[in-house]
């Protein structure tokens, strides 16, 4: 069955969802079962990341800056960007699973797409999760303010609308607790984004509201600063 198939991608995958989702749709292919559209998938994976303190945990970072990670997993040809974060070294969201962020589009925090509210009502059974966000959470690491995670910095490199799924917990859990991976919340986060491809590519799915969007901008302008590390930076 697809849950059986996933179930064992996630362990053939050492639990990495990036590539639990790659190798099912791999799968897919295999069958017949063809996306619309392209589908590109890129993760950054480190066997020995650097610790950095955070309030209330401890975060885990990386050897290579952000930028240079943008450079390799963001694409000028992408319509849309679903970015993958384990955020779950906070107290803003306290609930085991997965969450999905607003879209994020060139600086602006948009409403949560209801389109991925449906999917994910569809591909956990229960009613959808999302992630709080502020405007300092979608702005370039460096800049030395809070950020709840890395979780919308592809958000600073692209024009494309970007949505962040977040796996979860009840209580803080630091990022270098390699151990603090579940399963079935793993599973239910592949099955989402696996179903957000499908949609996307198809048209049947969208990020935003284009018209919204600009109405936004020609009220307001360009939010593109908060893209940018800011002045005297």
């Amino acid at each position: 069955t697809g849950a059986e198939l996933l179930y064992e991608t996630l362990h053939d995958t050492l639990l990495s969802l990036p590539s639990a989702v790659a190798l099912h749709l791999g799968e897919m292919r295999e069958r017949g079962d063809v996306l619309a559209g392209d589908v590109r998938i890129a993760t950054h994976v480190c066997p020995d990341a650097p610790t950095s303190p955070h309030d209330p945990v401890p975060f885990m970072g990386s050897p290579v800056d952000t930028r240079t990670m943008n450079e390799h997993e963001v694409d000028e040809e992408m319509d849309a960007v679903v970015s993958v974060d384990a955020t779950k070294g906070n107290r803003v969201h306290c609930e085991r699973g997965f969450a999905i962020t607003p879209t994020v589009k060139e600086g602006w925090v948009l409403k949560v797409s209801d389109s991925l509210l449906d999917i994910q009502e569809r591909a956990t059974g229960r009613p959808p999760s999302t992630l709080t966000l502020t405007m300092q959470d979608i702005t370039p690491y460096g800049n030395d303010v809070h950020h709840i995670n890395s979780i919308l910095q592809p958000a600073t490199a692209t024009d494309a609308p970007v949505v962040g799924v977040a796996t979860t917990s009840v209580s803080p859990v630091p990022g270098c607790g390699t151990g603090a991976n579940y399963l079935t919340d793993l599973l239910d986060a592949t099955g989402f984004v696996v179903e957000t491809a499908k949609d996307f590519t198809r048209g049947r799915a969208s990020f935003y509201d284009e018209a919204e969007y600009d109405r936004l901008t020609s009220l307001y302008g360009s939010m593109g600063r908060l893209q940018t590390l800011g002045e005297g930076v």
